[in-house]
């Protein structure tokens, strides 16, 4: 495995020196024994190496993305718009200051024009779901309620409360803040609003002997919201841990005797983050927030994945006290601009979950973490329709699936998804350098063991290309990067010869919310991380990577940029047929085309992106390409279109809509 990853090569270190510092100086250097001295000397071989022609016709190269101070932000979410922007959001950022003060950010970055905008961002978004709609919108659903308190640190006793409401009349909403007296006469306070539905009456008929009817008797079912509440005042007064009713106070009357609230336990345990209900539709021509209905369950690590249809299903996330969803899943209807309730199943928080031929999803097993070790981390194929759950086995190393990275592989015609890397549930330092791959086009699929990475690796940032490789980048082998884990090298893998072949090296550590996906030029942007400790003792507190870092591929060095393939104008959509003609001045050239789903990923995440492979036609001056009428293949939305050349050298993209329910064939 080290010969498979020895890093890449370069000029030997005696012809280094001659090229770096004169004779005399050579001499002095010799004579130096010092760390430092020889600590510098390896990193300036290592600048001039990787800044030469040939290493970088090979490996690539890296740039710092130059960013003013004032747009620098905490990047946990990134996605790339139709208007080939990218929507960098942070929301509080992992900073419980940010959250308290409601300080939340997202930033627009046009690589195109190397220009940032502030966009104003009504709530903490910190942590929610993503997923691009048909007209390419993004929608954006759950975030932060609440952040967490560990251990230890918990002051003040709180826990989940029912809240009842027996009236058939009406609902009723109560504000953050409202204060409920237990039995004993403690009081607790409400950490957010909610609202109590009414109650439901239902009535019953019966018969006597004889055929007699009888009266109708009645049946109130009281309507009921939960809610997290904690003692008003710190001390061991508010523990309890037997049930017990809860009177709202301010209410009279009959309110009083309606509207009351329930809980079996409230301790100074941790207390997880918690999940709201909000969504929003990210207009990218009027580059805001568009608030729509929320959903019914909070929602916090939430996976959103668009189905064929242009409607997207929400699964899993914490929820509005804490506790992981236990399998409330629901589905939005960007037509209606409403959700209404999807198959019940349970999965951990932000699993990774695929379209695929036929309409199932295919759930590779990979999650970023909450949820017990023995739920819900076994891969299989989910038919939404009949809500059935086909378990697929051969994966290795199946406990270390939380934190892996997957992805289909390109094209998507051949159903194949990779999974790489991972760790252990929780906190564990364990990881993994396998990679598995299954086949879903198989009777009875299962995972093969593929190629293993350089070593154990979480939070691999793993991103689909126009040449039908796979760049997957950062990571590190303990847990949030701890004790200077971090992993700096990448490579390619190539899906012909099932290996894996190095990439120049990236100078900044990605770990925890971290992202990195592909831009309409062909490079690969990445961003964030979040490490635990700064430092290899783990004795300082790390601090959130805010620098910016963009890969050329080797596709794009060595001139080739300059005579990349061309393409002319060409519509924005397929005609009903599925095809779509654009002018070119060298069509003999092209080679392959792959329409490429823009990215929208967080948490190691993304199961926006796809590759699928079209059908070409060349003519004197244009060539004309074919979309697929498998809308669970080509979902509805904006998809970049790439060109390569028989160098594999890819074209700018061309964005074009593929719609709703045009050209079902």
């Amino acid at each position: 495995m080290a010969k498979r990853f020895g890093r890449p090569g370069g000029l030997r270190p005696r012809n280094l020196k001659k090229s770096l510092i004169g004779g005399g100086a050579l001499v002095v250097l010799a004579g130096l024994n010092a760390p430092a001295a020889l600590s510098f000397a390896g990193h300036q071989y290592h600048q001039y190496k990787i800044s030469q022609p040939g290493y970088k016709a090979r490996y690539g190269s890296w740039q710092m993305l130059d960013v003013p101070d004032k747009y620098r932000v905490n990047a946990i979410h990134a996605a790339l718009l139709h208007t080939g922007k990218v929507l960098i959001v942070a929301g509080s950022g992992n900073n419980q200051k940010h959250f308290d003060k409601g300080t939340f950010d997202t930033i627009l970055w046009d690589p195109a024009k190397s220009t940032f905008r502030k966009i104003p961002t009504p709530s903490d978004l910190f942590c929610s779901g993503h997923a691009a709609l048909p007209d390419g919108r993004l929608l954006v659903a759950g975030g932060t309620a609440r952040y967490e308190v560990l251990d230890g640190k918990v002051k003040k006793a709180g826990g989940a409360m029912r809240i009842k409401n027996e009236s058939p009349d009406r609902a009723r909403t109560f504000p953050r803040g409202t204060r409920l007296m237990s039995p004993s006469g403690v009081e607790y306070a409400t950490t957010q609003a909610v609202t109590v539905p009414k109650a439901k009456r239902s009535f019953r008929i019966s018969y006597a002997e004889g055929g007699r009817m009888l009266p109708w008797k009645t049946k109130i079912t009281a309507g009921e919201a939960r809610v997290f509440v904690e003692a008003v005042h710190k001390g061991p007064q508010g523990l309890t841990t037997q049930a017990a009713q809860y009177e709202i106070e301010g209410l009279r009357g009959r309110d009083a005797d309606n509207l009351y609230g329930l809980a079996a336990k409230l301790t100074t345990e941790k207390q997880d983050f918690q999940g709201i209900r909000e969504a929003y539709e990210f207009d990218p021509e009027q580059e805001r927030y568009v608030p729509v209905q929320s959903m019914k369950n909070a929602r916090w690590y939430p996976t959103l994945v668009g189905l064929d249809d242009g409607r997207v299903l929400a699964v899993s996330g914490l929820d509005d006290v804490g506790a992981v969803q236990t399998g409330a899943n629901e589905i939005y209807d960007p037509r209606s601009k409403t959700w209404t309730k999807g198959p019940t199943r349970y999965f951990p928080t932000y699993p990774a979950l695929f379209l695929t031929k036929g309409g199932k999803l295919f759930y590779s097993g990979s999650n970023a973490g909450y949820g017990p070790a023995d739920k819900g981390r076994q891969p299989g194929l989910w038919d939404l329709r009949t809500n059935t759950f086909t378990k697929v086995g051969g994966l290795s190393d199946p406990d270390t699936t939380e934190t892996s990275a997957s992805l289909m592989l390109p094209p998507a015609q051949d159903q194949k998804v990779m999974l790489l890397g991972g760790g252990g549930v929780g906190e564990s330092a364990r990881s993994t350098a396998r990679t598995g791959i299954v086949d879903l086009k198989q009777d009875d699929p299962r995972f093969r063991e593929g190629p293993r990475l350089p070593q154990g690796t979480r939070y691999l940032s793993s991103v689909l290309l126009p040449d039908d490789s796979v760049f997957t980048t950062g990571g590190s082998s303990d847990y949030r990067g701890r004790g200077a884990s971090d992993i700096l090298k990448a490579q390619f893998y190539d899906a012909g010869s099932n290996s894996f072949r190095p990439a120049a090296d990236p100078t900044v550590g990605r770990d925890y919310h971290s992202e990195a996906l592909l831009l309409p030029d062909g490079r690969v942007v990445t961003f964030g991380s979040d490490p635990l400790y700064g430092n290899a003792d783990n004795t300082k507190l790390g601090t959130f990577e805010q620098r910016v870092e963009v890969y050329t591929p080797p596709y794009l060095q060595g001139g080739k940029e300059a005579d990349r393939p061309v393409l002319g104008a060409g519509p924005r959509e397929p005609d009903a047929d599925g095809t779509a003609t654009f002018r070119a001045p060298k069509p003999g050239s092209l080679v392959t085309a792959r329409l490429m789903r823009p990215s929208a990923v967080t948490h190691t995440t993304d199961v926006e992106q796809r590759s699928i492979d079209l059908t070409m036609k060349r003519s004197a001056h244009a060539v004309t390409v074919r979309v697929p009428g498998d809308r669970t293949l080509v979902p509805p939305g904006w998809y970049m279109l790439f060109f390569t050349d028989a160098r594999g050298v890819p074209s700018q993209a061309k964005w074009i809509r593929v719609p709703q329910g045009a050209g079902q064939r």
